[in-house]
């Protein structure tokens, strides 16, 4: 009987206020119950705690795996007290039992908080200098597969695949608040094809909020991104349309983007599930 109702309830979401629907996800999570319904279905009806970042994950290792990798990596830049990360490891676990691809996790942060705003385009009237410090040390007591990328963006982007030599980037969230320090994370892509797979799975936390934020194309994550397109002919990052008719339409669903390398040698490569249509004669 429990399990019907769970079921029922997990299949008409709609009824159900985010408060609510947040309280039963953690239910699920604290007792083990996702059990009673598999991964692909909570993920698909928003039935795990931050989708967007499932979803992404999930969806970059079926590409993946599709051109031939054996293991992906996972960016997040900015990263604070980290419960990011740890989330980001629990849908990896849940991944790695139906997509037979191995990850890697990296979480770039300056530790300190955020650095002080420029004037403009940073939105210092909303952020200031100091607001996400980390906890170094009790974060990495958690992490069991994130590495912590430390330092000034502007420092450790630039040298980030000689010092690591990562997996091929398969996803990028992005929650880094201002538009210089997003500027600088955007020159992830600024490498060579063999860095990454031909598209790439996006998320900006920071391009949706109240009237306090006010985001918009001119400032902020926004904005870098706007600049990103401009000054590059071969590269995009573009709105991820094919989520208008997803089964649940939520506000994260506005965040997500996918980057495209048109120059990549695997970017036609062809991955399709969908059936050739006979053409019919009448």
């Amino acid at each position: 009987m429990f399990l019907r109702t769970l079921r029922k309830i997990a299949f008409y979401p709609r009824a159900l206020s985010l408060p609510i629907r947040t309280y039963l996800v953690d239910l699920l999570e604290k007792y083990s119950l996702q059990k009673l319904i598999p991964y692909e279905i909570r993920l698909n009806y928003d039935w795990v705690a931050r989708p967007w970042y499932g979803y992404s994950i999930f969806q970059a290792a079926k590409m993946a795996k599709s051109l031939g990798h054996e293991s992906i990596s996972i960016i997040e830049f900015g990263v604070a007290g980290g419960n990011g990360l740890i989330n980001i490891e629990k849908h990896i676990k849940q991944i790695k039992k139906i997509v037979d691809i191995e990850f890697e996790v990296y979480g770039f942060d300056m530790g300190t908080g955020l650095p002080k705003p420029t004037k403009g385009k940073d939105l210092a009237y909303h952020w200031q200098e100091g607001y996400f410090a980390m906890d170094q040390e009790a974060l990495e007591k958690k992490l069991k597969l994130s590495k912590l990328v430390l330092g000034n963006i502007k420092d450790t982007c630039p040298t980030f695949f000689s010092s690591y030599n990562p997996a091929p980037i398969g996803c990028v969230f992005v929650d880094l608040d201002y538009f210089s320090s997003t500027v600088e994370a955007l020159r992830i892509f600024d490498t060579d094809s063999s860095n990454l797979l031909p598209r790439v799975y996006c998320y900006f936390d920071d391009i949706m909020g109240s009237e306090n934020e006010l985001y918009n194309e001119y400032s902020g994550e926004l904005a870098a991104i706007n600049l990103f397109n401009e000054t590059h002919e071969d590269k995009k990052i573009c709105k991820l349309r094919c989520l208008f008719e997803r089964k649940v339409r939520r506000g994260w669903n506005e965040m997500i983007y996918s980057f495209h390398s048109f120059n990549h040698p695997k970017y036609n490569d062809f991955i399709s599930d969908t059936a050739p249509q006979a053409h019919i004669v009448k």
